[in-house]
């Protein structure tokens, strides 16, 4: 079943200036550093904005999906945008965001990511497992 749905499109702009004028600062309080280390793999500015756009635009997305927004200890950093062997992106949560994803019993998340020179778009969608009661 269905339990949330969430999408948010970022301005690539936006978060370039972000990072040209905060740089580690901002990286440091939205990133982890996984993705940090996957985002400034290219040297190019605009290259790394559109990839910390379309990881923005995830995680704002699952808070919408989730309901709830960035409340009850939930940190950005709690979810985190990592690429599978195949380039895949996929959603993991730590800390705050498993908890209340295990107590939701949200048990799968869905992520597709896409960006332009301009923007970033995310959809996520959570999950939660059906279970039956009775004979």
């Amino acid at each position: 079943m269905i339990y949330g749905i969430g999408t948010d499109l970022v301005e690539v702009e936006r978060i370039k200036k972000e990072l040209a004028s905060y740089g580690e600062k901002f990286m440091n309080m939205l990133f982890t550093e996984s993705e940090k280390t996957y985002c400034t793999r290219a040297e190019n500015l605009a290259i790394q904005a559109q990839c910390f756009a379309a990881r923005f635009a995830a995680k704002e997305a699952f808070l919408k999906a989730l309901g709830s927004g960035l409340r009850g200890g939930l940190k950005w950093k709690d979810v985190e945008v990592v690429n599978n062997g195949l380039g895949k992106p996929e959603l993991h949560m730590q800390n705050t965001a498993k908890q209340i994803c295990d107590d939701a019993g949200i048990n799968k998340i869905h992520v597709s990511l896409s960006h332009t020179k301009e923007s970033a778009i995310a959809v996520v969608i959570l999950e939660k497992l059906e279970i039956e009661i009775g004979g």
